[in-house]
């Protein structure tokens, strides 16, 4: 089953926490087994909130990238530049509607 993870998170360094992205992303993390893509959303109604919408083929494949010691460092640079703790959450994709 596919599986979504969301990354809510607050910060006033978005050009810093975009260019740590686009470094992972050189890094290799789009070949991560199982990775599908990501998305960044802009809150429209909430200044320095941000959504990061990430897709993997299944939970297990998903909770293997978390474990990659890449991830956590990740991971850790990115809540250094958060305004508070990012929040995460796990979803198991149900329905999905494509053109």
């Amino acid at each position: 089953m596919a599986f979504v993870q969301t990354i809510w998170f607050k910060t006033s360094r978005i050009d810093e926490m975009q260019k740590l992205m686009d470094e992972w992303s050189e890094q290799g993390a789009a070949q991560a087994p199982g990775f599908r893509g990501s998305k960044v959303l802009r809150d429209r109604d909430n200044e320095n909130t941000f959504l990061v919408v990430a897709e993997f083929d299944s939970y297990e494949l998903a909770m293997e990238n978390s474990a990659r010691p890449e991830t956590d460092a990740f991971a850790k640079r990115m809540a250094e530049m958060s305004d508070g703790h990012p929040a995460f959450a796990n979803f198991d994709l149900i329905h999905e509607d494509t053109p």
